[in-house]
């Protein structure tokens, strides 16, 4: 027999979900750094548009075809569902809310795939622990709506305005991801992702300068530390953990990668609490813990059930 590879996939495995779990879960504080200069539209569009020219432009160079033009019109679907609602919506959220509550709220994003996807017919019906989770899930919600935080945010006074735009954007992503499921982008996975950050990132910016973004923005004056949150969130948040949760989902179960949704939240309030000065009190404690176990149901208990196999 072979012997086996030095390389061992467990270990790459744990890489990838440290990666999805750290770093989408940092991305909130890096993202609300930024802001501080940044107008939360050209900061998505840059981000977006960097990264994407980067990845597509890498997997071009190495021999990767050139897509089809209905592989661009899937792409530019995907690009407004998931950069544009989904990270866009939170960006302009985090002038308003928290960081670590905008991380809570983005969790609902399994909830409305277990919904979609039952009222699409592309999954089964919802079993009673993913239905538990959902009911959960929305009692954290209410909760957090109930919550007044002595955060600072960079715009005080509209939480309504901030959380609004992070359920929309969250649904969306659902929408797109269920969508980006039923039509891919031909060839391969990677390639694709770099195509709807490319059109993410031109509807930003376009959004961002029909949003008045551009006049109030001096790229010269932008700190060295703005540059690096930015830099972080182009490298780490979109290449590499993207990356990673493209991988992830060709070699293991969806339930296992969906894993970040119920560890991004507990990681983005522990560093907005040590480095953003955000408060934890009561209600966003409960909120957290709600929604937080409202997730590993619905993720884990939506699990396919492997057949057995016999002897």
């Amino acid at each position: 027999m072979p012997a086996p590879s030095p390389t061992s996939p467990r270990s790459l495995i744990l890489l990838a979900l440290l990666a999805l779990y750290l770093i989408w879960g940092s991305t909130y504080l890096a993202t609300k750094i930024a802001l501080g200069v940044w107008p939360p539209f050209l900061l998505s569009a840059m981000r977006y548009s960097i990264a994407g020219s980067l990845l597509y432009g890498a997997l071009r160079l190495s021999g990767a075809p050139a897509p089809s033009r209905q592989d661009w019109g899937r792409a530019a679907i995907m690009g407004l569902c998931l950069p544009v609602f989904g990270n866009g919506g939170t960006t302009f959220a985090q002038q308003y809310i928290p960081s670590g509550m905008t991380a809570l709220l983005v969790a609902a994003v399994p909830m409305y795939l277990a919904l979609l996807g039952w009222a699409s017919g592309l999954t089964r019906r919802p079993n009673a622990k993913v239905l538990l989770g959902l009911v959960l899930g929305v009692g954290g919600l209410l909760l957090l709506l109930k919550t007044d935080s002595t955060a600072p945010v960079l715009i005080p006074g509209h939480a309504l305005l901030g959380i609004g735009a992070v359920l929309v954007g969250s649904f969306m992503w659902a929408v797109g991801s269920l969508y980006s499921r039923q039509k891919p982008v031909s060839g391969s996975p990677f390639i694709g992702v770099g195509m709807q950050m490319l059109c993410g990132g031109f509807y930003l910016l376009i959004i961002g300068l029909l949003h008045g973004e551009a006049p109030a923005f001096h790229l010269d004056q932008v700190p060295f530390k703005i540059w690096g949150a930015l830099a972080y969130l182009v490298v780490f948040g979109s290449i590499i953990a993207l990356s990673a949760y493209v991988w992830l989902l060709k070699v293991v179960e969806p339930a296992l990668a969906g894993t970040y949704a119920f560890v991004n939240p507990v990681v983005a309030l522990l560093l907005g609490w040590l480095f953003a000065g955000e408060t934890l009190n009561t209600g966003m404690l409960g909120g957290a813990a709600l929604i937080v176990a409202a997730v590993a149901l619905v993720v884990l208990g939506g699990k396919q059930p492997q057949p057995r196999k016999l002897a």
